[in-house]
């Protein structure tokens, strides 16, 4: 059982280098690569000549790899895995301060190929859109 947990560990590590650099295209990945519903989540903010991009994996069957996995797979769950529909928090206040930034997903939720990108004005704007899909820190 340690062996088969090292080895899907490795497997995930190199999965995610490869998905980072772009090696291996969505379509190369099955769902046999990671069980259940998955997304890797990108954010980069910033503009065109200056900015910064991090990233994690979300799994959903379990929730993990995020730091708010059982909320965001909660609210992807109850929008069928798509975050646009995912509904906005009316009682969120957001300055109108520029700031953008660009939250991309890309992945599988029961057995769809998920993608999507969306340039928001600021990290407060993206946070009342999409919930806690893309709150990547604690």
């Amino acid at each position: 059982m340690t062996r088969n947990i090292h080895a899907a560990r490795i497997a995930l590590l190199a999965t995610v280098a490869l998905l980072t650099l772009g090696a291996t295209p969505a379509q190369a990945m099955s769902h046999q690569t990671f069980p259940g519903n998955w997304l890797y989540l990108t954010l980069t903010t910033g503009d065109a000549h200056s900015s910064s991009t991090r990233g994690t994996l979300l799994l959903c069957d379990p929730p993990q790899g995020h730091a708010h996995a059982a909320e965001a797979c909660a609210e992807l769950a109850a929008a069928g895995g798509d975050i646009s529909r995912i509904p906005p928090r009316p009682d969120t206040i957001c300055s109108m301060i520029y700031a953008p930034v660009t939250a991309s997903a890309r992945g599988e939720w029961e057995g769809r190929q998920v993608t999507y990108s969306h340039t928001f004005s600021n990290s407060c704007v993206m946070g009342a859109e999409t919930g806690a899909v893309f709150a990547l820190s604690g």
